[in-house]
């Protein structure tokens, strides 16, 4: 497996702050483990992005489903790594959630961080966030098998928005199930990367429909295959093929959901479980899923502790030698 590389300077710093003066903080709430008045959902990384959409649209519909004030708190940095290790020195805490993602999984296994998905207190997957790998509306290619055939024979720039990020995992499945090799150009976002796209910086971009939807409806861009296990059955995206079908066998998805520190008493974990599902089960809930064209499968609990470890599993492949 590949080596493990330096996270930003500062973040063990920030890590010992907060596994010393942070916890402190630890299990605020009533004295049976069920919250009181304000919880707090961290997001680790920058707003604006889907994890911060994520993060509020859980916020508000927990708000609705427990009556509890839920606020938001952006801590971005390291791709997550300063938000994730901050969340490590809150343990016992139930007045506290994390909106997380993959990023949580990839962070261990590539870089030397403190924390493991095993540190936290996994509660709700929400949903399922596949990816499109897009074009400009004028490029030559038509299916991603264009995209790989070409990569066999020629410089094919790809965009990406993090080491750890989905779209990297995404051109790394594709690279090694196929054998051949992106050249790769780093943006800070998925913003960013469209921009790029669109400005002609880069030939091909892996991105989620939410992020692509206005382009590909106003025909500023193409998309050649959905890696996904299935086609989508929203019918703004239900006539793009699937990698598979292309015979590209890659399908991988970034997950959304939220999670609470470790070391929570079991009435405060059963009590987010039961929040989660009253939320999958509201209107808020399948507005959120909906407007992003997420795959809305729900898992709880140990249920969700079970795909992380799976799922940790895939990324160890996708990082290692």
């Amino acid at each position: 497996m590949k080596s493990r590389t330096p996270l930003v300077a500062g973040l063990a710093a920030a890590s010992l702050l907060c596994l010393t003066a942070c916890g402190s903080a630890a299990g605020a709430g009533s004295s049976d483990g069920v919250p009181e008045g304000n919880v707090t959902m961290l997001v680790p990384m920058g707003a604006g992005g889907g994890s911060d959409l994520s993060g509020r649209a859980i916020a508000s519909g927990l708000e609705g489903g427990t009556g509890l004030n839920v606020s938001v708190e952006n801590r971005e940095g390291g791709s997550g790594a300063i938000g994730y290790s901050y969340f490590l020195g809150q343990e016992g805490r139930n007045d506290l959630l994390l909106a997380a993602e993959t990023a949580m999984l990839a962070l261990p296994v590539t870089q030397d961080v403190q924390f493991t998905y095993e540190d936290f207190t996994p509660i709700m997957k929400v949903g399922d966030d596949f990816t499109l790998i897009v074009v400009p509306a004028d490029s030559d290619y038509d299916t991603c098998t264009d995209v790989v055939d070409a990569a066999a024979d020629e410089r094919v720039v790809a965009a990406v928005s993090g080491s750890t990020s989905l779209d990297e995992i995404v051109f790394t499945l594709i690279e090694q199930e196929e054998g051949v090799e992106f050249d790769r150009v780093p943006f800070e976002s998925g913003s960013e990367v469209l921009t790029g796209l669109l400005g002609g910086q880069v030939d091909v971009a892996s991105l989620n429909p939410a992020e692509v939807i206005a382009q590909l409806e106003a025909g500023d861009l193409k998309a050649l295959c959905a890696v996904a296990e299935d086609r989508y059955e929203y019918d703004e995206l239900a006539d793009i093929p699937t990698a598979a079908e292309q015979g590209i066998d890659v399908a991988f998805a970034q997950f959304r959901g939220f999670i609470a520190p470790g070391g929570i008493s079991e009435e405060a974990e059963q009590f987010w479980i039961d929040a989660g599902q009253a939320y999958a089960d509201s209107d808020a809930y399948t507005e959120y899923v909906e407007s992003n064209y997420l795959q809305p499968n729900a898992q709880y609990g140990d249920e969700f502790t079970t795909y992380l470890g799976e799922n940790t599993a895939d990324l160890e492949k996708v990082f290692g030698e």
